[in-house]
């Protein structure tokens, strides 16, 4: 007797069909799975043979041989689990095969017949609409994650024998709905971090400001305790909250890693992903034996801050530079090719010398010039490039540390911040950008035109702090978010000056950098 159902696997955040075929035939009794299967996979023979005889089930005698199409890409994971036993009762005449044939099924078994959940379902379900199949059946669970996907039905089922009894008709299960609307941003408890509690730097305040408003790269270089980390996990408070389609991408990357299994919190807040100075290159932009996606992915349509930019290691950095330029990263090998999103924010910190303390009034430093070089020499060029933001944090005074006064919160600048973001969004409609840092070199001559005033500023500061092409395209996006967030429909001079003063390292470079 051979039977089938429809499964499904990913590759890199993408779902595609897998076929589970079941041929049962006369011979010695043996249970075989081909086409493919990895080591879990190769597992499942004895999850789910104990799975259908602790369900109530017969398991038969005969040889039974599994097959999963496409042969030729490697199949992994505990998802089998699940519909290579439907597969089996649909041989056994169990189970009708019209039934089951318009769902994608995965999930992975206990022995007992009971459900766990899986990875990707996100990624399974948008398949599902996509191929225009009824629906899926998963994993209870999943349920919540799957229901994101409209159009379709979800069925979460807890154990075997529940669907067994739903398509005999003993019982029914109700299509899972989402308790909260898709289309509804969540209302879930934020950090309690606030802008509020920053005292001073004012200067730095107003580059996180401009930075959100037009998801600007960020550099902070300043002395150990100026506030550097402080700023930039607040900065996650000013940005605007994602909208559907954006949560939804996010959603499909943290359901690949495993992040959101079992959630059913509608996650409307931006990324925010810290790693550690000590992360390799595949932890950062992904791979691995099974390719996964990186911490640059997991901070898609979000910031990726690097606290420490000189301690991490070189290659390690110099692995971000095409990601930053494409939005998305590929990783190649072999046997197969996996794309990644990967569009973030990068927010920076570092101290200005290896001790820290090389502008500091009282003389603190013991760095010697050449140990200072050869500490911000691990930073290149082509990297610094691509970061529009560049500033300067000092040592906060003690008259702001002192003050009771609080600062501006972050409530009120989020309100600028996404005030200046609708302006990008309509203007850069017709070009399908989101946002100023996206413009290439083409679209400046389009919306960011200056007056004969601002191209004298800007030929000065090219010729004075030797400003590369992309530095200076990088100075043009920074004064568009400047005029945005003053409603301004052109670029002032006012702004362009701004602008020009974002690029410390650069005036820097001129007094042998710092």
């Amino acid at each position: 007797m051979i039977a089938g159902v429809n499964s499904c696997s990913v590759t890199g955040i993408d779902g595609f069909v897998v076929e589970v075929e079941i041929d049962i035939s006369n011979g010695l009794p043996g249970f075989h799975i081909v086409g493919l299967p990895e080591v879990s996979v190769k597992e499942s023979k004895d999850r789910v043979k104990a799975a259908i005889k602790n369900s109530g089930y017969r398991f038969p005698m005969e040889k039974v041989v599994v097959n999963l199409a496409p042969a030729d890409i490697k199949k992994e994971g505990a998802g089998f689990d699940f519909p290579i036993a439907v597969a089996i009762l649909t041989a056994c005449q169990i189970i009708s095969s019209e039934q089951v044939s318009s769902y994608l099924i995965c999930g992975e078994l206990s022995l007992d017949g009971r459900l766990k959940p899986v990875r990707s379902v996100l990624s399974y379900a948008l398949l599902a609409r996509e191929k225009g199949l009824k629906g899926i059946i998963i994993p209870a669970q999943n349920a919540d994650e799957a229901a994101m996907v409209q159009q379709i039905e979800v069925l979460g089922i807890t154990h075997l024998s529940q669907l067994v009894d739903y398509f005999v008709g003993f019982s029914d299960i109700k299509p899972h709905q989402l308790a909260v609307k898709p289309n509804k941003r969540g209302d879930h408890k934020r950090d309690q971090k606030d802008f509020s509690e920053v005292c001073g730097q004012f200067f730095a305040r107003r580059a996180l400001e401009i930075a959100a408003a037009g998801s600007h790269n960020l550099l902070m270089v300043g002395p150990p305790g100026s506030g550097k980390s402080m700023l930039a996990k607040r900065l996650q408070t000013i940005l605007p909250e994602l909208a559907f389609e954006e949560a939804l991408e996010v959603m499909r990357i943290h359901s690949v890693v495993g992040l959101s299994a079992g959630s059913s919190v509608f996650e409307n807040q931006r990324p925010f992903r810290s790693p550690h100075h000590t992360i390799s290159d595949v932890g950062l932009v992904g791979g691995g034996s099974k390719a996964m996606p990186g911490e640059i992915s997991l901070a898609h349509n979000g910031v990726l801050f690097l606290d420490e930019l000189p301690e991490f290691k070189r290659n390690v950095l110099e692995v971000l530079r095409q990601p930053m330029e494409d939005g998305e990263v590929a990783i190649i090998r072999a046997d197969a090719k996996a794309v990644y999103p990967s569009k973030f924010m990068l927010v920076a910190a570092m101290n200005p010398c290896p001790c820290g303390y090389l502008s500091d009034p009282n003389g603190r430093c013991i760095c010697s010039h050449q140990r200072v070089q050869s500490y911000l020499s691990r930073i290149s060029g082509p990297l610094m490039d691509r970061i529009d933001i560049q500033i300067e944090v000092p040592k906060v005074a003690y008259r702001d540390l002192s003050s009771n006064k609080s600062g501006e919160p972050s409530s009120r600048i989020k309100k600028r911040v996404e005030q200046a973001k609708k302006i990008q969004e309509e203007r850069l409609q017709p070009v399908s950008l989101l946002s100023n840092s996206d413009m290439a070199s083409r679209h400046l001559n389009q919306f960011c035109r200056i007056d004969p005033d601002g191209q004298k500023i800007l030929k000065q500061a090219v010729d004075v702090l030797g400003l590369s092409a992309r530095a200076c395209h990088s100075v043009l996006r920074v004064a568009r978010t400047i005029a945005d967030l003053a409603g301004r429909p052109g670029i002032g001079s006012d702004h362009l000056k701004e602008a020009i003063q974002f690029r410390s390292l650069d005036r820097n470079e001129q007094g042998n950098r710092m």
